[in-house]
């Protein structure tokens, strides 16, 4: 088995390419599995690695939320993304970021690209997601005038550049798909929170490939226990609310195990009920169905 040194010196500058010009690679890392184990070991003294091994212990850690041990690590990333993808990474303010300048620098040359068969409707149901693709026809005329409406900005961005505008005015119509740099450097257990929104199947397509690369071609190599006990307990798991669990303690003593949906919304809370759409029982129906707690419908 290699070392976390040989790991990290592995996967250091090895960029991990994403979109059609963006890319994810580590920097740096700092700590590992047993710096975690370490960390928890010392609020019990000598001793302590007889008790458990360090597997056990991190398990124990990521299911009872004791989150301090794992900022004990830490990983350095340089990402380069577009900006729109960048103000949703940005909203996770425990990290500390330097991002590339175009105040003191000009803008990249570089803006993501929508393949004609890669764009999504708008989705009824969901009003920060999407539902299904275009046809390819219409999907073509999308691209085309996207390619038109890029070039169009940066021919006006370069223009005033050449007439002497400062650079922090002449960036203002630049697209949100302009690309942008930065280094992000973040400790385990922030990184583990940004991973568990990122890569859940909720988040946007374009952040979570971002999210599932760090995760699982650098994260999961740097600190396999750490993350073989992330997968477990919090991004491959489900929460019960007291009403999912009232609900579904209902529905076995009615005998209404496998579940309809209308056996969820009959059975569910009484602030569910007579409601045209609820979320909450939508998320709950949803929870019985990974569950294996439902009818086919």
């Amino acid at each position: 088995m290699s070392s976390n040194h040989e790991v990290l010196e592995q996967l250091r500058w090895q960029k991990f390419k994403l979109l059609n010009d963006g890319f994810v690679c580590l920097v740096d890392a700092m700590g590992s599995d047993d710096a975690i184990v370490q960390a928890a070991r010392v609020s019990y003294g000598a001793g302590t690695k007889s008790v458990s091994d360090d597997r056990t212990l991190i398990r124990y850690l990521m299911r009872h939320r004791h989150t301090t041990p794992f900022e004990m690590a830490e990983v350095k990333l340089l990402v380069r993304a577009p900006m729109d993808l960048w103000r949703q990474w940005i909203r996770h303010r425990t990290a500390s970021v330097n991002e590339y300048s175009t105040r003191y620098s000009v803008a990249i040359d570089s803006a993501q690209t929508t393949a004609p068969e890669a764009w999504r409707r708008q989705a009824t149901s969901n009003r920060q997601g999407s539902d299904g693709f275009f046809e390819p026809e219409v999907g073509h005329a999308l691209s085309d005038a996207e390619a038109q409406f890029h070039a169009a900005a940066r021919r006006l961005y370069e223009e005033r550049i050449a007439q002497g505008v400062a650079r922090e005015q002449a960036r203002k119509d630049l697209p949100l798909a302009t690309y942008t740099q930065a280094y992000w450097k973040c400790d385990l257990h922030n990184l583990f929170h940004f991973l568990a929104l990122r890569m859940e199947s909720h988040a946007q397509q374009e952040i979570r490939k971002y999210a599932t690369v760090i995760g699982e071609q650098i994260v999961k190599p740097l600190f396999p226990l750490a993350y073989d006990a992330f997968s477990d307990y919090v991004l491959n798991a489900q929460t019960l609310t007291r009403l999912d669990q009232e609900l579904i303690q209902r529905l076995a003593a009615a005998g209404k195990l496998p579940a309809s949906r209308a056996d969820v919304e009959n059975y569910g809370d009484p602030s569910w009920q007579g409601l045209a759409r609820c979320r909450e029982r939508d998320e709950a129906y949803e929870k019985l169905c990974a569950l294996g707690l439902t009818q086919p419908e």
